[in-house]
Protein backbone atom coordinates (compact mmCIF):
# COMPACT_ATOMS: atom_id res chain seq x y z
CA UNK A 1 0.00 0.00 0.00
CA UNK A 2 2.75 2.44 1.05
CA UNK A 3 4.48 1.50 -2.58
CA UNK A 4 1.48 3.10 -4.37
CA UNK A 5 1.58 6.54 -2.85
CA UNK A 6 3.26 9.15 -4.48
CA UNK A 7 7.31 9.99 -3.76
CA UNK A 8 6.52 13.09 -1.91
CA UNK A 9 2.52 12.28 -0.40
CA UNK A 10 3.34 12.84 3.54
CA UNK A 11 2.16 10.01 5.38
CA UNK A 12 -1.42 10.46 7.59
CA UNK A 13 -0.11 9.05 10.64
CA UNK A 14 -1.48 11.74 13.16
CA UNK A 15 -4.78 11.19 14.71
CA UNK A 16 -7.44 13.89 16.05
CA UNK A 17 -5.17 14.17 19.50
CA UNK A 18 -2.09 14.65 17.97
CA UNK A 19 -3.68 17.56 15.56
CA UNK A 20 -5.36 19.28 18.36
CA UNK A 21 -2.73 19.00 20.70
CA UNK A 22 -0.15 20.17 18.17
CA UNK A 23 -2.12 23.41 17.89
CA UNK A 24 -2.58 23.88 21.80
CA UNK A 25 1.44 23.46 21.29
CA UNK A 26 2.02 26.34 18.88
CA UNK A 27 -0.16 28.60 20.53
CA UNK A 28 0.25 28.60 24.40
CA UNK A 29 3.95 28.93 25.28
CA UNK A 30 5.79 31.79 27.34
CA UNK A 31 3.60 34.21 25.66
CA UNK A 32 0.95 33.18 27.93
CA UNK A 33 2.78 32.30 31.55
CA UNK A 34 5.54 35.06 31.35
CA UNK A 35 4.56 37.74 28.45
CA UNK A 36 1.18 37.87 30.14
CA UNK A 37 2.53 39.85 32.59
CA UNK A 38 3.40 43.38 30.73
CA UNK A 39 0.09 43.42 29.58
CA UNK A 40 -1.50 43.29 33.14
CA UNK A 41 1.31 45.88 34.72
CA UNK A 42 0.04 48.42 32.18
CA UNK A 43 -3.74 47.60 31.49
CA UNK A 44 -4.88 46.89 35.07
CA UNK A 45 -7.34 44.34 35.64
CA UNK A 46 -8.99 45.19 31.85
CA UNK A 47 -6.33 43.51 30.21
CA UNK A 48 -8.63 40.45 30.55
CA UNK A 49 -11.04 42.54 28.20
CA UNK A 50 -8.19 43.27 25.93
CA UNK A 51 -7.41 39.21 25.63
CA UNK A 52 -10.92 38.50 24.72
CA UNK A 53 -11.01 41.42 21.78
CA UNK A 54 -7.52 39.95 20.68
CA UNK A 55 -9.06 36.67 20.87
CA UNK A 56 -12.27 37.16 19.28
CA UNK A 57 -10.42 38.86 16.04
CA UNK A 58 -8.62 35.68 15.44
CA UNK A 59 -11.64 33.39 15.99
CA UNK A 60 -13.04 35.08 13.28
CA UNK A 61 -10.04 34.41 11.01
CA UNK A 62 -10.41 30.61 12.36
CA UNK A 63 -13.69 30.86 11.27
CA UNK A 64 -13.17 32.05 7.76
CA UNK A 65 -10.27 29.42 7.10
CA UNK A 66 -12.53 26.72 8.27
CA UNK A 67 -15.34 27.80 5.71
CA UNK A 68 -12.35 27.27 2.81
CA UNK A 69 -11.54 24.28 4.29
CA UNK A 70 -14.63 22.28 4.05
CA UNK A 71 -15.36 23.89 0.89
CA UNK A 72 -11.92 23.26 -0.76
CA UNK A 73 -11.07 19.73 0.35
CA UNK A 74 -7.97 19.56 -2.64
CA UNK A 75 -6.82 22.36 -0.50
CA UNK A 76 -4.63 21.68 2.41
CA UNK A 77 -2.77 24.16 3.73
CA UNK A 78 -3.93 27.99 4.28
CA UNK A 79 -1.54 29.64 2.37
CA UNK A 80 -3.21 27.52 -0.29
CA UNK A 81 -6.50 29.65 0.60
CA UNK A 82 -4.89 33.00 0.02
CA UNK A 83 -3.70 31.98 -3.36
CA UNK A 84 -7.19 30.26 -4.52
CA UNK A 85 -8.78 33.37 -3.56
CA UNK A 86 -6.27 36.01 -4.44
CA UNK A 87 -3.53 34.93 -6.63
CA UNK A 88 -0.34 33.07 -6.76
CA UNK A 89 1.52 36.08 -5.27
CA UNK A 90 -0.65 36.27 -2.25
CA UNK A 91 0.04 32.40 -1.44
CA UNK A 92 3.62 32.80 -2.18
CA UNK A 93 3.61 35.57 0.08
CA UNK A 94 1.48 33.80 2.83
CA UNK A 95 3.92 31.15 2.93
CA UNK A 96 6.96 32.80 3.24
CA UNK A 97 6.15 35.08 5.60
CA UNK A 98 4.53 32.33 8.00
CA UNK A 99 8.04 30.52 7.40
CA UNK A 100 9.52 33.51 8.52
CA UNK A 101 7.68 34.42 11.41
CA UNK A 102 7.63 30.34 12.53
CA UNK A 103 11.66 30.87 12.27
CA UNK A 104 12.26 33.24 14.22
CA UNK A 105 9.83 32.02 17.13
CA UNK A 106 11.40 28.68 16.87
CA UNK A 107 15.13 30.90 18.12
CA UNK A 108 12.91 33.17 20.65
CA UNK A 109 11.50 29.75 22.33
CA UNK A 110 15.06 27.72 21.95
CA UNK A 111 16.77 31.42 23.72
CA UNK A 112 13.70 31.12 26.79
CA UNK A 113 14.29 27.75 27.19
CA UNK A 114 18.21 28.23 27.44
CA UNK A 115 17.78 30.57 29.92
CA UNK A 116 15.30 28.45 32.70
CA UNK A 117 18.28 25.36 32.29
CA UNK A 118 20.70 28.18 32.46
CA UNK A 119 19.59 29.13 35.61
CA UNK A 120 19.70 25.76 36.79
CA UNK A 121 23.01 24.86 35.67
CA UNK A 122 24.86 28.04 35.17
CA UNK A 123 28.09 26.40 34.20
CA UNK A 124 26.57 26.06 30.94
CA UNK A 125 26.22 29.05 27.94
CA UNK A 126 22.87 30.09 26.93
CA UNK A 127 23.39 29.44 23.50
CA UNK A 128 24.65 26.01 23.75
CA UNK A 129 22.08 25.03 26.03
CA UNK A 130 20.05 26.95 22.86
CA UNK A 131 21.82 24.69 20.60
CA UNK A 132 21.27 21.60 22.33
CA UNK A 133 17.16 22.21 22.42
CA UNK A 134 17.24 22.68 18.72
CA UNK A 135 19.21 19.52 17.90
CA UNK A 136 17.29 17.56 19.90
CA UNK A 137 13.57 18.81 18.70
CA UNK A 138 14.78 18.75 15.12
CA UNK A 139 16.24 14.73 15.51
CA UNK A 140 12.34 14.33 16.98
CA UNK A 141 11.13 15.97 14.00
CA UNK A 142 13.55 13.70 11.42
CA UNK A 143 12.26 10.94 12.94
CA UNK A 144 8.51 10.71 11.75
CA UNK A 145 4.95 12.90 11.84
CA UNK A 146 3.91 10.13 14.34
CA UNK A 147 6.93 10.48 16.93
CA UNK A 148 6.63 14.37 16.47
CA UNK A 149 2.92 13.95 17.51
CA UNK A 150 3.36 12.05 20.35
CA UNK A 151 5.98 14.18 21.72
CA UNK A 152 3.63 17.24 21.26
CA UNK A 153 1.28 15.46 22.68
CA UNK A 154 2.63 15.16 25.92
CA UNK A 155 4.00 18.67 25.99
CA UNK A 156 1.12 20.05 25.28
CA UNK A 157 -1.00 17.93 27.72
CA UNK A 158 1.37 18.93 30.57
CA UNK A 159 0.38 22.66 29.60
CA UNK A 160 -3.43 22.31 29.08
CA UNK A 161 -3.69 20.18 32.88
CA UNK A 162 -1.37 22.76 34.32
CA UNK A 163 -3.94 25.61 32.75
CA UNK A 164 -7.08 23.76 34.00
CA UNK A 165 -5.67 23.81 37.53
CA UNK A 166 -4.26 27.31 37.91
CA UNK A 167 -7.74 28.19 36.70
CA UNK A 168 -9.39 25.51 39.28
CA UNK A 169 -6.96 26.29 42.27
CA UNK A 170 -7.71 30.20 41.74
CA UNK A 171 -10.92 30.28 41.53
CA UNK A 172 -11.35 28.62 44.68
CA UNK A 173 -8.79 31.26 46.53
CA UNK A 174 -10.94 34.11 44.65
CA UNK A 175 -14.56 32.62 45.47
CA UNK A 176 -13.25 32.42 48.91
CA UNK A 177 -13.09 28.85 49.24
CA UNK A 178 -9.45 28.62 50.25
CA UNK A 179 -8.63 32.21 51.19
CA UNK A 180 -7.91 33.01 54.70
CA UNK A 181 -9.53 36.41 54.23
CA UNK A 182 -12.28 35.59 52.35
CA UNK A 183 -13.32 36.33 48.52
CA UNK A 184 -10.52 38.38 46.72
CA UNK A 185 -12.77 39.64 43.79
CA UNK A 186 -11.81 43.36 45.47
CA UNK A 187 -8.85 43.01 43.46
CA UNK A 188 -10.31 43.54 40.19
CA UNK A 189 -11.38 47.21 41.21
CA UNK A 190 -9.29 47.88 44.56
CA UNK A 191 -6.44 49.58 42.77
CA UNK A 192 -7.44 52.18 40.51
CA UNK A 193 -10.34 51.02 39.25
CA UNK A 194 -10.94 48.21 36.39
CA UNK A 195 -9.56 49.69 33.99
CA UNK A 196 -6.80 52.03 35.62
CA UNK A 197 -5.09 53.30 32.39
CA UNK A 198 -7.65 54.33 30.71
CA UNK A 199 -10.55 52.83 28.10
CA UNK A 200 -8.02 53.69 25.79
CA UNK A 201 -4.92 51.26 27.15
CA UNK A 202 -7.39 48.27 26.58
CA UNK A 203 -7.56 48.63 23.24
CA UNK A 204 -3.75 49.47 22.61
CA UNK A 205 -3.96 46.60 24.72
CA UNK A 206 -5.14 44.25 21.84
CA UNK A 207 -2.29 44.89 19.67
CA UNK A 208 0.36 43.66 22.22
CA UNK A 209 -2.15 40.51 23.01
CA UNK A 210 -2.80 39.19 19.85
CA UNK A 211 0.09 37.60 18.76
CA UNK A 212 0.47 35.54 21.98
CA UNK A 213 -3.49 33.88 20.71
CA UNK A 214 -2.10 33.28 17.09
CA UNK A 215 -1.52 30.22 15.93
CA UNK A 216 -4.89 28.02 15.49
CA UNK A 217 -4.35 27.62 11.56
CA UNK A 218 -1.70 24.85 12.79
CA UNK A 219 -4.08 22.51 12.55
CA UNK A 220 -5.08 23.10 8.93
CA UNK A 221 -0.97 22.51 7.82
CA UNK A 222 -1.49 19.19 10.18
CA UNK A 223 -4.31 17.98 8.23
CA UNK A 224 -2.38 17.24 5.37
CA UNK A 225 -0.80 14.49 7.30
CA UNK A 226 -3.88 13.46 9.20
CA UNK A 227 -6.17 10.38 9.11
CA UNK A 228 -8.88 12.52 10.14
CA UNK A 229 -11.09 14.27 6.65
CA UNK A 230 -10.77 17.75 6.10
CA UNK A 231 -14.34 18.29 8.20
CA UNK A 232 -13.12 17.14 11.04
CA UNK A 233 -10.04 19.59 11.15
CA UNK A 234 -12.01 22.41 10.05
CA UNK A 235 -14.14 22.33 12.90
CA UNK A 236 -11.30 21.03 15.21
CA UNK A 237 -9.71 24.43 14.28
CA UNK A 238 -13.15 26.02 15.87
CA UNK A 239 -13.21 24.14 18.99
CA UNK A 240 -9.44 24.48 19.72
CA UNK A 241 -9.78 28.26 19.06
CA UNK A 242 -12.44 28.59 21.43
CA UNK A 243 -11.00 26.59 24.28
CA UNK A 244 -7.48 28.59 23.80
CA UNK A 245 -9.66 31.76 24.59
CA UNK A 246 -11.48 30.69 27.31
CA UNK A 247 -7.98 28.99 28.79
CA UNK A 248 -6.52 32.77 28.07
CA UNK A 249 -9.20 34.99 29.55
CA UNK A 250 -9.96 32.63 32.47
CA UNK A 251 -5.91 32.88 33.33
CA UNK A 252 -5.82 36.44 33.36
CA UNK A 253 -8.85 36.82 35.12
CA UNK A 254 -8.26 34.68 37.96
CA UNK A 255 -4.95 36.38 38.60
CA UNK A 256 -5.70 39.81 38.61
CA UNK A 257 -8.28 38.51 40.67
CA UNK A 258 -5.78 36.55 43.50
CA UNK A 259 -2.71 39.26 42.69
CA UNK A 260 -3.32 43.52 42.97
CA UNK A 261 -2.46 44.39 39.46
CA UNK A 262 -0.15 46.68 40.64
CA UNK A 263 1.71 44.07 42.19
CA UNK A 264 2.89 42.18 39.00
CA UNK A 265 6.36 42.73 37.36
CA UNK A 266 7.22 42.31 33.84
CA UNK A 267 9.04 39.54 32.99
CA UNK A 268 8.12 37.72 35.79
CA UNK A 269 5.49 35.21 35.79
CA UNK A 270 2.16 36.20 36.57
CA UNK A 271 1.11 32.63 37.18
CA UNK A 272 4.19 32.24 39.84
CA UNK A 273 3.24 35.41 42.08
CA UNK A 274 -0.37 33.86 41.98
CA UNK A 275 0.89 30.22 43.40
CA UNK A 276 2.83 32.62 45.76
CA UNK A 277 0.07 34.40 47.22
CA UNK A 278 -2.08 31.49 47.37
CA UNK A 279 0.51 29.88 49.67
CA UNK A 280 1.55 27.35 47.26
CA UNK A 281 5.29 26.28 48.19
CA UNK A 282 8.10 26.25 45.21
CA UNK A 283 6.11 27.94 43.57
CA UNK A 284 8.84 29.34 41.39
CA UNK A 285 10.14 26.04 40.60
CA UNK A 286 6.97 24.77 39.35
CA UNK A 287 6.16 27.48 37.04
CA UNK A 288 9.69 27.31 35.61
CA UNK A 289 9.37 23.56 35.01
CA UNK A 290 5.49 24.56 33.34
CA UNK A 291 7.20 27.21 31.23
CA UNK A 292 10.22 24.98 29.85
CA UNK A 293 7.74 22.10 28.63
CA UNK A 294 5.99 25.05 27.14
CA UNK A 295 8.86 26.52 25.07
CA UNK A 296 10.08 23.19 24.50
CA UNK A 297 6.51 22.33 23.24
CA UNK A 298 6.27 25.86 20.87
CA UNK A 299 10.17 25.01 19.75
CA UNK A 300 8.71 21.52 18.39
CA UNK A 301 5.95 22.84 16.70
CA UNK A 302 7.76 25.87 15.19
CA UNK A 303 10.25 22.86 13.47
CA UNK A 304 7.43 21.47 12.46
CA UNK A 305 5.09 23.84 10.70
CA UNK A 306 8.36 25.47 9.02
CA UNK A 307 9.29 22.25 7.68
CA UNK A 308 5.52 22.00 6.68
CA UNK A 309 5.19 25.26 5.56
CA UNK A 310 8.00 25.25 2.54
CA UNK A 311 6.87 21.75 1.69
CA UNK A 312 3.69 23.22 0.58
CA UNK A 313 5.80 26.33 -0.90
CA UNK A 314 7.79 23.86 -2.53
CA UNK A 315 4.66 21.59 -4.37
CA UNK A 316 3.64 25.04 -5.80
CA UNK A 317 6.97 25.60 -7.08
CA UNK A 318 7.63 28.64 -4.85
CA UNK A 319 10.49 27.15 -3.41
CA UNK A 320 13.78 24.54 -4.29
CA UNK A 321 12.01 21.34 -5.13
CA UNK A 322 14.55 19.33 -3.31
CA UNK A 323 12.09 20.07 -0.41
CA UNK A 324 9.35 18.18 -1.37
CA UNK A 325 11.55 15.02 -1.08
CA UNK A 326 10.36 12.74 1.61
CA UNK A 327 12.19 10.55 3.79
CA UNK A 328 11.19 6.97 4.38
CA UNK A 329 9.72 7.92 7.28
CA UNK A 330 7.69 10.33 5.08
CA UNK A 331 9.44 13.59 6.73
CA UNK A 332 10.35 16.76 4.88
CA UNK A 333 14.01 16.01 5.75
CA UNK A 334 15.72 19.22 3.79
CA UNK A 335 12.72 21.27 4.71
CA UNK A 336 13.15 20.39 8.54
CA UNK A 337 17.14 21.11 8.49
CA UNK A 338 16.78 24.21 6.33
CA UNK A 339 13.98 25.62 8.67
CA UNK A 340 16.79 24.80 11.70
CA UNK A 341 19.76 26.01 9.55
CA UNK A 342 17.85 29.76 9.64
CA UNK A 343 17.33 29.37 13.12
CA UNK A 344 20.52 28.33 14.35
CA UNK A 345 21.84 31.67 12.21
CA UNK A 346 18.92 33.47 14.35
CA UNK A 347 20.50 31.85 17.67
CA UNK A 348 24.06 33.18 16.33
CA UNK A 349 22.19 36.71 15.98
CA UNK A 350 21.19 36.74 19.72
CA UNK A 351 24.77 36.08 20.82
CA UNK A 352 26.40 37.96 18.57
CA UNK A 353 24.51 40.83 17.43
CA UNK A 354 21.57 41.11 20.27
CA UNK A 355 21.22 44.72 19.50
CA UNK A 356 20.99 44.77 15.89
CA UNK A 357 20.60 41.98 13.80
CA UNK A 358 18.81 39.52 16.66
CA UNK A 359 16.22 42.37 17.25
CA UNK A 360 15.15 43.34 14.06
CA UNK A 361 14.38 39.45 13.30
CA UNK A 362 12.28 39.83 16.52
CA UNK A 363 10.94 43.23 15.39
CA UNK A 364 10.18 42.02 11.90
CA UNK A 365 7.96 39.63 12.98
CA UNK A 366 5.77 41.33 15.19
CA UNK A 367 3.23 42.19 12.47
CA UNK A 368 3.31 39.58 10.02
CA UNK A 369 0.68 37.71 11.30
CA UNK A 370 -2.05 40.36 10.95
CA UNK A 371 -1.06 41.06 7.57
CA UNK A 372 -1.39 36.61 6.68
CA UNK A 373 -4.44 37.02 8.34
CA UNK A 374 -5.61 40.20 6.95
CA UNK A 375 -4.86 38.40 3.31
CA UNK A 376 -6.67 34.68 4.18
CA UNK A 377 -9.68 37.55 5.13
CA UNK A 378 -9.68 38.86 1.42
CA UNK A 379 -9.45 34.81 0.10
CA UNK A 380 -12.42 34.53 2.35
CA UNK A 381 -14.79 36.92 0.67
CA UNK A 382 -13.60 36.12 -2.56
CA UNK A 383 -14.00 32.58 -2.77
CA UNK A 384 -17.31 33.27 -0.91
CA UNK A 385 -18.77 35.10 -3.89
CA UNK A 386 -17.40 32.37 -6.24
CA UNK A 387 -18.80 29.24 -4.42
CA UNK A 388 -22.32 31.24 -3.93
CA UNK A 389 -22.16 32.08 -7.61
CA UNK A 390 -21.31 28.81 -9.17
CA UNK A 391 -21.78 26.21 -6.15
CA UNK A 392 -23.65 27.45 -2.88
CA UNK A 393 -23.91 23.98 -1.71
CA UNK A 394 -20.48 23.52 -1.17
CA UNK A 395 -20.31 26.02 1.31
CA UNK A 396 -20.92 23.21 4.57
CA UNK A 397 -19.94 25.89 6.90
CA UNK A 398 -20.07 29.03 6.90
CA UNK A 399 -18.36 32.36 7.95
CA UNK A 400 -20.74 34.09 10.83
CA UNK A 401 -22.70 37.01 9.89
CA UNK A 402 -21.01 37.25 6.55
CA UNK A 403 -19.83 39.53 4.73
CA UNK A 404 -20.00 41.86 8.13
CA UNK A 405 -17.94 39.39 10.35
CA UNK A 406 -14.86 39.49 7.49
CA UNK A 407 -15.14 42.94 7.31
CA UNK A 408 -15.24 43.59 10.98
CA UNK A 409 -12.18 41.44 11.60
CA UNK A 410 -10.37 43.53 8.71
CA UNK A 411 -11.25 46.43 10.65
CA UNK A 412 -9.86 45.29 13.52
CA UNK A 413 -6.82 43.88 12.31
CA UNK A 414 -6.51 47.19 10.27
CA UNK A 415 -7.42 49.15 14.10
CA UNK A 416 -4.52 46.83 15.66
CA UNK A 417 -2.12 48.03 12.74
CA UNK A 418 -2.88 51.59 13.05
CA UNK A 419 -2.42 51.32 16.63
CA UNK A 420 0.85 50.11 16.11
CA UNK A 421 2.43 52.29 14.18
CA UNK A 422 0.93 55.30 16.85
CA UNK A 423 3.03 53.50 19.50
CA UNK A 424 6.37 54.73 20.48
CA UNK A 425 7.17 51.40 21.51
CA UNK A 426 5.62 48.87 18.53
CA UNK A 427 5.83 51.02 15.57
CA UNK A 428 9.48 49.71 15.05
CA UNK A 429 7.55 46.15 14.61
CA UNK A 430 5.01 47.76 12.29
CA UNK A 431 7.48 48.95 9.77
CA UNK A 432 10.38 46.26 9.72
CA UNK A 433 7.50 43.75 9.31
CA UNK A 434 6.45 45.80 6.80
CA UNK A 435 10.65 46.42 5.20
CA UNK A 436 10.10 42.04 5.20
CA UNK A 437 6.93 41.82 3.90
CA UNK A 438 7.98 44.18 0.86
CA UNK A 439 11.34 42.02 0.53
CA UNK A 440 9.09 39.00 -0.06
CA UNK A 441 6.93 40.77 -2.25
CA UNK A 442 10.63 41.85 -4.59
CA UNK A 443 11.56 38.32 -4.19
CA UNK A 444 7.87 37.11 -6.09
CA UNK A 445 8.55 39.62 -8.93
CA UNK A 446 12.09 38.56 -9.33
CA UNK A 447 11.15 35.01 -9.30
CA UNK A 448 8.31 35.62 -12.17
CA UNK A 449 10.95 37.45 -14.48
CA UNK A 450 13.41 35.06 -14.04
CA UNK A 451 11.65 32.17 -13.59
CA UNK A 452 13.84 30.98 -11.04
CA UNK A 453 11.56 28.20 -9.35
CA UNK A 454 10.55 24.78 -10.67
CA UNK A 455 7.03 24.15 -11.82
CA UNK A 456 4.67 22.04 -9.23
CA UNK A 457 5.94 18.15 -9.29
CA UNK A 458 3.66 16.40 -12.07
CA UNK A 459 1.35 14.83 -9.90
CA UNK A 460 0.23 18.36 -8.72
CA UNK A 461 -0.92 19.75 -12.24
CA UNK A 462 -1.22 23.03 -13.22
CA UNK A 463 -5.24 22.54 -13.43
CA UNK A 464 -6.52 22.36 -9.80
CA UNK A 465 -9.62 20.13 -10.23
CA UNK A 466 -12.49 20.91 -8.04
CA UNK A 467 -16.08 19.32 -7.77
CA UNK A 468 -18.50 21.86 -7.31
CA UNK A 469 -22.25 20.19 -6.93
CA UNK A 470 -23.46 18.37 -9.81
CA UNK A 471 -20.45 19.14 -12.07
CA UNK A 472 -16.61 19.85 -12.44
CA UNK A 473 -14.59 22.65 -13.18
CA UNK A 474 -10.94 22.93 -14.09
CA UNK A 475 -9.83 26.16 -13.04
CA UNK A 476 -6.01 27.17 -14.75
CA UNK A 477 -3.85 28.97 -12.49
CA UNK A 478 -2.80 31.11 -15.38
CA UNK A 479 -6.67 32.38 -16.16
CA UNK A 480 -7.37 33.15 -12.36
CA UNK A 481 -7.79 36.75 -11.86
CA UNK A 482 -4.98 38.93 -9.98
CA UNK A 483 -2.38 36.12 -10.01
CA UNK A 484 0.78 38.39 -10.95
Amino acid sequence: MGEDRPANQLSRSLKSRHVSMITFGGIIGAGLFVGSSTAISTIGPAAVVSYALAGSLVLLVMRMISEMAMALPGVQTFPDFAREGVGNWAGFLVGWLYWYFWVVVIAIEAIAGAKIIHDWFPQLAVWQIGVVLMAVLTAVNLLSARSYGEFEFWFASTKVIAIIVFILVATAYACGITSPDGPTFSNLTAHGGFAPAGINAIFVGVSTTIFSLCGAEIATLAAAESEEGAQTIARMTISVSIRILVFFVLSILMIVSVVPWTEIEVGVSPFAHALRTMDYPAADLVMNGIVLVAVLSCLNSGIYITSRAMFGLAQNGDAPQSCVQLSKARVPVRAILIASLFSYGALAASVLSPDKVFNFLVNSSGAIMLFIYLLIAWAQLRLRARFEAEAPGELKLKMWFHPYGTWAAMAGMAGVLLLMGLSPSHSIELWTSVLVTAGFMAAWWIAQRQRAFSPPPSERSTFLLRKFSDRDILFNREDVPDRG
